[in-house]
């Protein structure tokens, strides 16, 4: 046995699926000892696509996903998919090839010191520099990329260390188990609720990863208490909770803007900073915090809990409900927030506009789709319509990078949302600029059998960036582009594809897109004209406390 079979045999034992990737010289030891292993390797069309593709596997599944990638090139290709998955919290394990050790000391064919290279964008890496201690590297990898906060970890195999012989078995996987708050600060916590007017729960992603969804519910339900969610943090209460405020996040200031100017105690429930900085809803750090987490708080000048709960988050929830005496009364606004938030989520239900508003096309989008279906948001503006308006019944059926925020996420992780879920719908929702950054992984659908649909917002534009140039210079510049004719272009892969020419063809073209048995492409022209609206609108928002 040489070290890529023993590299292979482990990462069998850690129950891994699936390795997306590109063959390379440097990594053709291990894709020959894959070739009798239970792993199904997905031969994607660019390594950034099989990185995203591990994210959104990792994300899903709450297992590390695993990207594979040659030395050089092959492995820069791979660092923005890496990148996204460390910050937005998914566990991701990529490996890389490598020039043999004996040519690390001179100038040689494309090499870069990929532990160095790596090691800004992971929560650990490192090379195999000894048959011997592939066991201890992959365990280690997998335990860290799948630990709270899950991340990304690096595995580098030069190509002479793969090549050489070695015994070895892999090493077991511990239990993990749960870990719970002291009474203490569950108690301080309780009575700081119990005393609280208008509290407020910002629930963000660690609240998913956690599967705290029930205990949540049930904690706002019981102590009558509002819910926001981040981004991130979508359908961690179904949205048709009459205590569901909906998402947060927008740098505009928002009708949920009037939940946060109000309370007297934000109950930050599985919140990272990273989703929504504490600065853009606790400016002067005045309002009182108790943070509800796996991990203990991060510092900032507007992040200082009163009460730390580190621990099992659902665990946490259950025992503060317990011990909360709060009586339960809802503050008169939660309910105008509420009806002015739905009123406009159902103003557009007949806009018959076009190009069509992006309130219309989220708001047909959300009719199509059913509770378990899945989205997967690319970056853009489009994503900042999407996060506002898709709303959701249930965990991790929209997904948003937004941690990193990485254009060009949307198709790869389409595919990887497929392989996860077979059964359910998928739909990547992309602008132009973002999809055709990996369209080319629409031939890896193809070729694996995965049917998705892939909305295209067709702005001939980046336009987020004209968005964010008009608020703050009045004009934009530098943002347009041309495309292709992306119905000929979806033809061309043997895909099905469709074009939006009114506000009535939307539907009709998502229901056959998603009822056919390939990937599909559906190209709708978009009105980017609501966003300089909706900044003014944002910018004139008052609220009544």
């Amino acid at each position: 046995m040489n070290t890529a079979q023993l590299l292979v045999k482990c990462l069998e034992n850690e129950g891994v699926e699936y390795i997306f990737g590109l063959p390379g010289e440097e990594n053709m030891d291990v894709l020959e000892a894959l070739k009798s292993s239970s792993i199904k390797f997905i031969t994607t069309r660019h390594e950034q696509g099989a990185a995203f593709m591990a994210d959104v596997y990792g994300r899903l599944t709450g297992k590390a996903g695993v990207c594979l990638s040659t030395l050089g090139p092959g492995a820069t290709n791979l660092m923005t998919g890496v990148a996204d998955a460390n910050l937005d919290g998914a566990p991701l394990v990529a490996i890389t090839g490598q020039v043999g050790t004996d040519r690390m000391h001179i100038e040689s064919h494309q090499y870069l010191d990929l532990v160095a290279m790596f090691e800004p964008v992971t929560k650990w890496n490192a090379q195999i520099v000894r048959p011997s201690i592939t066991p201890e590297i992959v365990r280690k990898a997998f335990k860290l990329a799948q630990h709270e906060k899950p991340g990304a970890v690096h595995i580098d195999l030069p190509e002479n260390i793969a090549a050489m012989s070695v015994e070895g078995t892999p090493l077991n996987r511990d239990k993990g188990d749960k870990s719970y708050s002291a009474y203490q600060s569950m108690n301080e916590a309780a009575s700081a609720i119990s005393k609280s007017k208008n509290p407020l729960i910002l629930a963000g992603n660690g609240a998913i990863r956690g599967n705290a969804s029930e205990a949540l519910t049930e904690f706002a339900t019981q102590l009558s208490i509002p819910v926001v969610n981040t981004f991130m943090g979508k359908g961690i209460m179904p949205y048709t909770h009459p205590l569901s405020l909906w998402t947060t996040g927008l740098k505009q200031r928002d009708h949920i803007t009037c939940a946060f100017e109000s309370t007297d105690l934000v109950i930050a429930v599985g919140y990272d900073l990273i989703e929504y900085s504490p600065k853009k809803w606790n400016p002067e750090g005045t309002v009182p915090i108790i943070h509800i987490g796996s991990m203990a708080a991060e510092i900032d000048s507007s992040y200082i809990p009163m009460a730390e709960i580190v621990g099992d988050i659902s665990d946490s929830l259950n025992e503060i409900l317990r011990r909360s005496d709060r009586m339960s009364k809802i503050n008169p606004m939660v309910g105008e927030i509420r009806e002015n938030i739905r009123n406009e989520y159902e103003h557009y239900a007949n806009d018959d506009g076009f190009p069509i508003k992006p309130q219309k096309l989220i708001y047909d989008l959300r009719q199509v789709m059913g509770p378990e279906d899945i989205v997967i948001s690319d970056v853009g503006a489009h994503k900042m319509w999407l996060a506002r308006h898709y709303h959701c019944d249930r965990p991790n059926t929209c997904l948003i990078s937004n941690g990193f925020a990485a254009m060009g996420i949307a198709i790869p992780g389409a595919i990887a949302a497929k392989l996860v879920h077979p059964n359910r719908k998928v739909v990547a929702a992309t602008g132009d600029g973002g999809f055709l950054m990996n369209a080319q992984e629409l031939e890896t659908a193809a070729r694996l059998g995965t049917p998705f649909v892939t909305l295209v917002f067709h702005d001939g534009g980046y336009g987020l960036i004209e968005w964010k140039q008009e608020d703050h210079y009045g004009e934009s510049s530098f943002i347009k582009f041309g495309n292709p004719d992306f119905v000929k272009f979806a033809e061309s892969f043997g895909l099905k594809g469709y074009r939006v020419e009114s506000a009535t063809d939307l539907i009709p073209a998502l229901k056959e897109a998603l009822s056919q048995d390939v990937p599909a492409v559906i190209d709708c022209p978009i009105d980017y004209r609501e966003n300089a609206r909706f900044s003014q609108k944002a910018g004139g928002l008052n609220c009544v406390i």
